[in-house]
């Protein structure tokens, strides 16, 4: 019997940007009809606009996630001295329902990879309650820390994640 090996392991999400865990709850990411399967490629023109994200499972609003996108390969994939570019967080997004639902703590950016191929990955974190006032996000894009932020904000192991590729597009591939 072949044994499947996890594409969040192969692709190093998991080690670069969230430790290894147990999926425990589902969630989608598309862009237009474009859903995000892990590995798949997207380009950079498709995600100037946020992805709808949906949370599955039966509407209950006392079940809150935290989304967070990054960027582990800033600026290069052989040099990622900015690793992780934060991409943005979404905060008290109620089970069954989508992102648009939740706080927008960080403002979204769309994929912008300067040179080589870079990995966008979504983290799902299933909340303890109501994210607390005041939470301090970091004062530049760069550097920050999926891990510690679900540290600071004991959120605990990602319950759920999912990401995609992209490189630079030509001139010629964005007039398209």
């Amino acid at each position: 019997m072949a044994r499947r090996i996890d594409p969040l392991v192969v692709g190093k999400v998991v080690d670069d940007v969230i430790d290894m865990f147990v999926p425990t709850d589902e969630f989608t990411v598309s862009y237009g009809s474009k859903q995000v399967y892990n590995g798949c490629d997207i380009k950079p023109s498709a995600t100037t606009e946020r992805p709808h994200v949906q949370i599955h499972g039966a509407r209950n609003p006392d079940h809150l996630f935290t989304l967070v996108m990054v960027d582990p390969d800033a600026p290069s994939p052989s040099e990622p001295k900015w690793r992780e570019w934060l991409h943005w967080i979404v905060v008290d997004i109620p089970q069954g329902m989508d992102a648009s639902n939740g706080k927008e703590l960080e403002e979204y950016m769309g994929a912008q990879p300067p040179i080589g191929i870079h990995r966008y990955v979504f983290a799902l974190f299933r909340q303890k309650g109501v994210m607390r006032p005041g939470i301090r996000l970091p004062s530049a894009r760069n550097n920050f820390s999926t891990r510690q932020f679900a540290v600071h904000h004991d959120l605990g192991l990602a319950v759920a994640a999912v990401y995609f590729n992209s490189q630079k597009e030509s001139m010629a591939s964005r007039r398209r």
